[in-house]
C-alpha cells in the first residue's frame, strides 16, 4: 500500500520542491497550506507521516500540535522551520517531533527522514515533554549552528556524556549551560570547572575534596566539585589540560559513579552528568600519551562540535544587535550601527570569536560619541589593516551582485545556481593553494575529503594541472 503523506507549507515553491520529490519517490501526497486545513485533512483522512512549517498563514504549526495529537495519535511528524533559533529546535524536541529540519534543508536528508518516519511503529501515548521559555544564550541562524542545535536537543533527556569541542571564545560553556537548563537536571546544580586554570597539584582536590589534614594546608574538610554537582551536571572545561594523574581518577568515577575524597576512606556515590570541552585536538595528545585514549571514548559518547565565527557569517549581524542590546542592560549607552560599520564588522576574521565580537561591540557602544556606531569608528577600533577585511567582503558582494543581474535567476532556484556559478572556481583556486593536495584543500575548505573528491568528479576538475604546477 502506498504510503500518505500531509505537507503542510505556505511557502508556494517549497511546497512545490518538496511535493515533487515526495511523489517521484512514490509516496501519496496531500498538501495544504494552513492550520485550519491541515486539521480538516486530520479528521477526515489518515496519513502515515505529516511535515509541517512552522509558522503558517493562520498561526504557529507547532504550538498547535497537540491538537495533532489529539487527531492523530502516533504519528510522525517532521517540522520545517525559516525561524533557525535554538528556541525553536526545542521546541520541536519538546513536542516529540520525529525530526527537525532548519531552513534551507537538504532534499536527500528530508526524504530519508521521511522514510524513517514511515516504518516507525505509532508511539501513541508517549509523554509529552515540556520546556520552560527562558532567554537562551545561543544566537546564530547559520547552517553550522543549526546542526548544533538538533544535537542540543538530542541530548537534552537523556544522560549520555557530552563532549564539546571548538576554538576559545565559541561558546562552549554557554552550549553545556543550554544542555543543563532545558534538560532533565535544570532543577539541580549546574557546577564548571576549568582544569587549566588549577595548579596540577590542587586539582584533585578541586574534583573529589579531600579530608582535613589529607595534606599541607588541608586545615578543614572540602566539599569538591563532583559533590557540588550531586543531582545535576559538572562541566569539564579545558578537559584536554588536565593532568594524567587526574584523568585516571576521573576514569574510574565516570565507571564506577562513586568518589574519594582526597586523603578519605570511603568511597561516596554520585550522581552527575558530565559535560566536557576543549578547544584542543586530543587525538594528538593521546598519541603522546598526553590523554587517556579510554577517558577519550567514555567523554566522546555525543560529540559537538562549536564552529568558529569566520564559519558563521551570518550570524555576526544578529550577534552584533544581541550584544549592543546587552551593552544597554549593563549600563552601556545605547547604540545603533550603520550597515557600512556592520559590513566591517562581518569582514573581519574574528580570532578570538564570539568572545572577541562581544568585547568589541561593548567597545564601540563606549566611544561612540552619538546615538550611530559609524564606518570611521570601526576603522579607528579595530585598525585600517584589520578593518580593510571588511573592504574585501564588500568586493564579494559587488560580485555576487554582478552576478546577480546577469544571471536572471527564477524562483526557487537562486541558491543552487549561485552554487553552481562560485563552487568550481572557489575549489579549483583551493587546489592550486595547496598543488592538489586534496587532504589540504578539504581542511582549508572546511569540508570532509570524500565530499571534495565527490565535487571534484561532478564539476569535472583536473586536479592533474594543480599537481603539475609545483
Amino acid at each position: 500500500m502506498t504510503s500518505r503523506i500531509l505537507l503542510v507549507e505556505d511557502d508556494p515553491g517549497i511546497a512545490t520542491v518538496i511535493g515533487e520529490a515526495l511523489r517521484e519517490t512514490g509516496y501519496d501526497l496531500v498538501t495544504c497550506a494552513s492550520v485550519a486545513k491541515r486539521d480538516l485533512h486530520l479528521s477526515q483522512d489518515w496519513f502515515d507521516a505529516m511535515i509541517t512549517d512552522v509558522f503558517l498563514e493562520d498561526g504557529d504549526g507547532l504550538a498547535s500540535i497537540e491538537t495533532v495529537r489529539e487527531t492523530a495519535p502516533g504519528l510522525p511528524i517532521i517540522v520545517l522551520s525559516a525561524q533557525n533559533t535554538l528556541d525553536t529546535a526545542v521546541r520541536a524536541s519538546a513536542s516529540e517531533a520525529f525530526e527537525y529540519f532548519p531552513k534551507p534543508f537538504d532534499l536527500d536528508e528530508l526524504l530519508a527522514a521521511v522514510k524513517a518516519a514511515i516504518s516507525r511503529s505509532p508511539s501513541g501515548g508517549c509523554e509529552s515533554g515540556t520546556t520552560p521559555q527562558q532567554d537562551l544564550p545561543l544566537i546564530g541562524r547559520s547552517p553550522a549552528m543549526q546542526e548544533v542545535y538538533r544535537l542540543i536537543t538530542r541530548v537534552l533527556n537523556n544522560e549520555l556524556t557530552v563532549l564539546i569541542t571548538g576554538e576559545s571564545g565559541t561558546g562552549k560553556e554557554l552550549v553545556a549551560e543550554a544542555i543543563h537548563q532545558l534538560g532533565k537536571r535544570r532543577t539541580g546544580p549546574f557546577v564548571a570547572i576549568n582544569a587549566a586554570a588549577i595548579p596540577r597539584d590542587l586539582i584533585e582536590s578541586e574534583l573529589f575534596g579531600h579530608e582535613r589534614g589529607a595534606f599541607t594546608g588541608a586545615i578543614t574538610q572540602q566539599i569538591g566539585k563532583f559533590e557540588q554537582a550531586n543531582g545535576g551536571t559538572l562541566f569539564l572545561d579545558e578537559i584536554g589540560d588536565m593532568p594524567i594523574e587526574a584523568q585516571t581518577r576521573l576514569l574510574r568515577t565516570l565507571q564506577s559513579s562513586r568518589i574519594r575524597r582526597v586523603g578519605g576512606r570511603h568511597e561516596i556515590p554520585i550522581d552527575v552528568r558530565i559535560i566536557a570541552a576543549t578547544n584542543r585536538d586530543l587525538q594528538p595528545a593521546i598519541a603522546e600519551n598526553r590523554f587517556r585514549e579510554d577517558l577519550f571514548y567514555r567523554l566522546n559518547v555525543v560529540p559537538i562540535h562549536l564552529p568558529p565565527l569566520r564559519e558563521r557569517f551570518g550570524d555576526i549581524e544578529p550577534l552584533v544587535h544581541h550584544f549592543l542590546m546587552k551593552a544597554t542592560e549593563q549600563g552601556l549607552p545605547n547604540r545603533k550601527i550603520t550597515n557600512s560599520a556592520l559590513q566591517i564588522l562581518q569582514g573581519r576574521r574574528w580570532r578570538g570569536n564570539v568572545r572577541e565580537l562581544q568585547n568589541t561591540v561593548f567597545r564601540l557602544a563606549l566611544l561612540a560619541r552619538d546615538e550611530m556606531i559609524d564606518e570611521a569608528l570601526v576603522h579607528n577600533s579595530l585598525g585600517e589593516e584589520e578593518a580593510a577585511q571588511g573592504d574585501t567582503l564588500r568586493d564579494w558582494r559587488s560580485t555576487i551582485d554582478l552576478w546577480y543581474d546577469a544571471a536572471e535567476p527564477i524562483d526557487g532556484q537562486v541558491y543552487h545556481d549561485a552554487l553552481a556559478a562560485f563552487e568550481a572556481p572557489l575549489l579549483e583556486r583551493t587546489l592550486e593553494e595547496t598543488h592538489g593536495n586534496q587532504l589540504k584543500a578539504a581542511k582549508v575548505l572546511g569540508i570532509n575529503r570524500n565530499t571534495l573528491r565527490k565535487k571534484i568528479s561532478e564539476l569535472g576538475i583536473d586536479t592533474s594541472v594543480f599537481i603539475e604546477r609545483q
